[in-house]
């Protein structure tokens, strides 16, 4: 297995004058569990739940979801190769245990749901912010840095006994 891993992100830093709360508000993280969840058990009838996995992560695979628009940001899904297989299967309706190019569509595609899903539970993001094209990172041999300035969230979810962490980074 590789590693990804990545630092504590440093404190939030108000732009501004602006507190970072004014963006996303002490219930993103349960607004963000919510809009997985949602996405996973209609989309895939796959039941997440939460558990305690702290950093470094061991990650295979990460997908970016880009914020752009009033709010800017990364929304991030990592996760092992082996469980982005079996997401693939799921969602395609047909078994592949090959780590290929429509295991990476469709880990692109559960990550950019779960985002949508997200900006709409969120007021403040509504129709001000853009979500972009996923980025899918194979491979671990890498460091992910977040800008300073924003908002940090992490979520350790468990996905049919295989761990997913959900990210987001986000400042206006």
């Amino acid at each position: 297995m590789s590693t990804m891993a990545v630092p504590p992100t440093p404190a939030a830093v108000p732009i501004a004058g602006e507190s970072v709360e004014q963006i996303l508000g002490p219930t993103a993280r349960t607004i963000l569990e919510t809009a997985a969840r949602e996405i996973f058990d209609v989309m895939l009838g796959v039941r997440l739940t939460r558990i305690t996995a702290e950093p470094p992560l061991v990650a295979d695979v990460t997908v970016m979801v880009g914020f752009s628009g009033s709010h800017r940001g990364v929304f991030a899904v990592h996760c092992q190769a082996h469980t982005a297989c079996r997401l693939a299967t799921i969602a395609l309706g047909a078994e592949t245990d090959e780590f290929d190019e429509r295991v990476l569509d469709a880990v692109g595609e559960i990550a950019n749901m779960v985002a949508g899903s997200f900006k709409s539970k969120i007021p403040a993001l509504g129709e001000s912010s853009f979500l972009s094209v996923p980025s899918v990172i194979s491979g671990a041999d890498y460091h992910l840095h977040s800008s300073a300035g924003g908002e940090h969230l992490e979520l350790s979810l468990n996905c049919e006994g295989s761990p997913l962490w959900l990210t987001l980074d986000l400042r206006k």
